[in-house]
């Protein structure tokens, strides 16, 4: 860490929970709570109303913006091939909406306008409606017994909702597809665990938000996915260290950030490296650029293979913590008679990672200070 960017080290635990004046680091480590929330409620049945015999035509999710429509297009991304129904995520519901579709309606304004016609209409052509957003004002209105609703159970700002949304997808799907079973309080267990694993008193060797923070100081930083799912996910992070951390970060394909690195980018890195560099007659060293690649467990070897033997590529995935930290889980509480087995479905490694990112844009908005 630049002694010059920052203000507060990582490994200093009062520091940080003092720059932390807006209680950012509880916010993010609440992802756990907002997805045993979601349990909660379809455990306690308010979700039945979208139950049917038959799986519908179409699962069309709605969301104009930020969190919402990033968690629509990871369950597209993820799930979209193995349901019964196509997920069609759009900003509009679309004209051909029917009774045989189930709508979902994701935001964090009841009174958004898209958001307000697109269940108006749902409500008018028949449609199963799903509202996960604050039920009231006039998206109540448009859809009072009508429509089943998740609102938010556990308040947090709306940069850490993405797992909210995330859970509460899973949780309509759960009930429209007779295929799919998803075990939410497993999924709250995992993430309150990986949040543990990045909490202020972990020191930063044992902890993977903070190591992701120091290798993102001083430098410009690329986040890369390489498939659908991983560039919904490295998008997703690209805002959040804009929204979070004030950061100016780059979202892209892995097959674009590794074009880039073979045409130039590389080559500027390679520069500030040299020893016989000298400003007065090379010119200002060049900003080093890092790229940190979201993958999965079973894409990892893959993507390992394809960044072999380039300098600045950190590839990152759920499981890619210290084999001590990860085995250390006994100061986390689970559900009677359960434990975590460890992050399996593909939309679960991602919620993770997302945690993990999220809790990353934090610390480094409070090393500033």
């Amino acid at each position: 860490m630049n002694a010059t960017e920052s203000m507060v080290d990582l490994d200093d635990v009062e520091g940080l929970i003092a720059a932390d004046r807006d209680g950012s680091l509880r916010a993010a480590a609440m992802a756990g709570a907002q997805v045993r929330a979601t349990a909660a409620a379809l455990g306690e049945g308010d979700l039945d109303q979208l139950q049917s015999d038959a799986p519908p035509r179409t699962v069309i999710w709605v969301a104009g913006r930020g969190n919402a429509e990033a968690a629509g297009s990871l369950l597209a991304a993820t799930l979209g091939g193995s349901l019964a129904a196509p997920i069609v995520v759009a900003p509009e519901v679309p004209p051909w909406i029917g009774a045989l579709d189930v709508l979902v309606v994701a935001g964090d304004d009841p009174g958004d306008p898209s958001l307000v016609s697109a269940a108006a209409t749902g409500v008018r052509r028949g449609a199963r409606i799903a509202v996960i957003a604050p039920y009231e004002g006039p998206l109540r209105d448009a859809t009072a017994g009508r429509s089943v609703a998740l609102p938010p159970r556990v308040w947090v700002p709306d940069e850490f909702g993405f797992c909210r949304y995330l859970a509460a997808g899973l949780a309509v799907l759960h009930m429209v597809d007779p295929g799919l079973r998803v075990d939410l309080s497993a999924l709250a267990d995992e993430l309150d665990a990986e949040a543990l694993r990045n909490s202020a008193a972990r020191e930063l060797f044992t902890n993977p938000a903070k190591a992701l923070a120091e290798r993102m100081s001083g430098c410009e930083v690329v986040v890369a996915g390489d498939t659908a799912a991983t560039l919904v996910l490295a998008r997703h992070v690209a805002a959040v260290l804009l929204r979070v951390a004030h950061r100016a970060v780059a979202a892209a394909g892995l097959a674009d950030a590794l074009a880039a690195l073979r045409s130039g980018m590389s080559d500027a890195q390679d520069r500030e490296r040299s020893i016989f560099h000298d400003e007065q007659i090379d010119g200002p060293l060049p900003t080093r650029v890092r790229t940190f690649v979201l993958t999965a467990d079973a894409e990892r070897p893959v993507v390992m293979a394809r960044v072999a033997g380039m300098e600045d590529i950190h590839v990152i995935n759920a499981e890619d913590v210290p084999e001590a930290l990860a085995l250390d889980t006994s100061d986390v509480v689970h559900a009677p008679g359960t434990a975590p087995a460890g992050p399996g479905r593909l939309e679960e490694q991602l919620a993770l990672l997302a945690l993990r990112m999220e809790m990353t844009a934090v610390y480094l908005k409070l090393v500033r200070g």
